[in-house]
């Protein structure tokens, strides 16, 4: 391994693919578009709902208007399969506007990763339903979810 690398590395079994997909989960679940941005190909080609982001400084510009937007933003990640050097998840994630108003946002993404564990693709498909404050399902303080804090299955979503 070296400096670069970003494990764990492919070949995925399925108990690395689970960890790279909750290392995926915490770093997005800081809220820092530098610190997610590492995980990434300095090429990293996206697709985020009809939007296209290409290289690690789109991705900070992304993620910095996103949750600027996208306040008090909490994610939980589950794999849903994998492959040597792929993962496929689905995710939901709740945020609100400055307006007050609450959503759960679904979907779901496909990662491609290099040899060094470092993401070159990723396409992402995400609809928002709105809610209301009663509805939440995510209360732990801001940042990584509470390893007790049940998963997308158990919360029934």
């Amino acid at each position: 391994m070296s400096v670069a690398d970003r494990p764990p590395l492919p070949p995925f079994s399925h108990q690395t693919a689970m960890e790279k997909v909750r290392l995926a989960e915490d770093a997005w679940n800081s809220r820092d578009p530098e610190r997610v941005s590492l995980a990434y190909t300095v090429d990293s080609q996206w697709r985020n709902r009809a939007e296209f982001i290409n290289g690690r400084a789109e991705i900070v510009s992304f993620l910095t208007r996103k949750w600027n937007r996208e306040l008090d933003y909490r994610l939980i990640k589950e794999i849903w399969t994998f492959g040597p050097s792929r993962i496929a998840v689905r995710f939901a994630y709740e945020w609100h506007d400055d307006s007050g108003q609450w959503f759960r946002s679904y979907g779901n993404e496909n990662w491609e990763f290099d040899d060094y564990g470092l993401m070159r693709r990723r396409i992402a498909s995400i609809n928002d339903l709105p809610i209301a404050e009663r509805e939440r399902k995510y209360h732990w303080p801001l940042g990584r979810r509470p390893d007790d804090h049940p998963g997308l299955t158990a919360l029934g979503l």
